[in-house]
């Protein structure tokens, strides 16, 4: 059976909304972070960077959450979830895949974790607002990509579009949240109708407001 180790609403409600999109047999394993437990040395020896998620597939221990997704995806093709391997259009899942993980995923670490990037207590609230603009700009540029198509590929849902939507998820404490970006509410409004988000969102215990 496979294995999802998680926290709610952390870098792990993707690959659980995806497991519950391809019906998966699978269990959830909590990470406490209260009780730093990603760190623990029994969690390390899953993922040595002390982060969330892993997932466990028999012998295979993988971790980084796009990995994961597109692992995934190619053991359960029937559900469908990325287009065609080959194709133009699974290209344009892989670019949406990778710039989602390489460019806002990665960005939310200084807006979360400014102290992490800032040898001076002084300089941490600026690492934090430059971190907020650049989001800000990375969403304006996503929602001019996804004009008024109801899905990050056009007609199709892809894993992605759960991926953008866990993104603005995190980003509604922001001066700014996503939601208020021209063209992403709208598709965030659809991946929430989904009942295998809505069961993910139920097992984690997240309440509205989601996003």
């Amino acid at each position: 059976m496979l294995s999802l180790y998680y926290h709610p609403g952390n870098a792990s409600l993707l690959p659980h909304i995806i497991l519950r999109e391809i019906g998966a047999d699978f269990e959830l394993r909590y990470v406490d972070r209260a009780k730093d437990q990603q760190h623990s040395e029994e969690y390390r020896r899953l993922n040595p960077n002390g982060r969330i998620p892993v997932l466990v597939d028999g012998d295979l221990v993988l971790f980084e959450t796009a990995a994961i997704v597109l692992h995934l995806i190619d053991k359960f093709p029937e559900a469908g979830l990325a287009p065609t391997v080959g194709s133009p259009q699974r290209a344009e899942f892989y670019k949406w895949m990778i710039h989602l993980s390489n460019t806002p995923q990665a960005e939310f670490r200084a807006w979360f974790y400014p102290d992490q990037h800032a040898d001076d207590d002084s300089a941490v609230p600026s690492v934090k607002r430059k971190a907020g603009e650049r989001l800000d700009r990375m969403f304006d540029l996503i929602s001019g990509q996804l004009g008024e198509k109801p899905w990050l590929l056009g007609d199709t849902y892809s894993a992605a579009d759960p991926f953008l939507f866990m993104l603005m998820r995190w980003s509604r404490f922001m001066p700014r949240p996503a939601r208020e970006v021209p063209n992403l509410k709208a598709l965030a409004d659809r991946v929430l109708t989904r009942p295998a988000v809505q069961a993910a969102l139920e097992a984690e215990g997240i309440q509205a407001p989601v996003f």
